[in-house]
């Protein structure tokens, strides 16, 4: 006896409004509308498993109605496997430079990185110091023989303070018992 899964993917029935269909599947699955934005993210999401052929068709049926598409597909269907074509073997007339690593394609996708290369990184032993040392920075040349030193105690051009003002007349004012 095979079992199903029910898969949506976000796709709506052809004529339906999106808002409309959202609001159908929201009542139907009793969920919050967070989870209904989660379900139309585009993903493949399965909504149900483990079902027998007449309860997939009747979640399809009722999902449908609603207004959204589902995928019904069967689980114990057998998985066709594919054989990778084995990569290209290296050109001996083009040897990869001193100290980096030439990637091989090992299908169609790769081969547009065929012509990368990528740099050959070690381990260092242990205890080792990863970090380079640091260059001696000269000091900078600079020409200071036009400055001078003036003599100390001299007014070097500060702006001096403002004397205060007089104290003001406080004769007056008594203290209360």
């Amino acid at each position: 006896m095979s079992r199903y899964e029910i898969a949506f993917s976000g796709r709506t029935v052809p004529g339906a409004q999106l808002d409309g269909v959202k609001a159908n599947l929201a009542r139907l699955f009793q969920a919050d509308a967070q989870r209904i934005e989660l379900l139309f993210s585009g993903r493949r999401m399965v909504i149900k498993n483990n079902l027998d052929a007449e309860a997939a068709e009747k979640y399809r049926s009722v999902i449908e109605r609603a207004g959204a598409i589902v995928e019904v597909v069967d689980m114990d269907a057998p998985i066709e496997e594919i054989e990778l074509a084995p990569p290209p073997a290296a050109d001996p007339q083009q040897p990869a430079a001193p100290g980096r690593l030439q990637v091989a394609p090992r299908d169609g996708y790769m081969a547009a990185f065929a012509d990368v290369e990528a740099l050959d990184f070690g381990l260092a032993p242990v205890g080792a110091d990863l970090q380079d040392d640091k260059p001696e920075v000269p000091a900078p040349s600079v020409d200071l023989s036009q400055f001078s030193l003036a003599p100390v105690g001299s007014d070097m051009g500060q702006a001096r303070a403002e004397p205060a003002g007089p104290a003001p007349d406080t004769s007056h004012l008594k203290l209360a018992d």
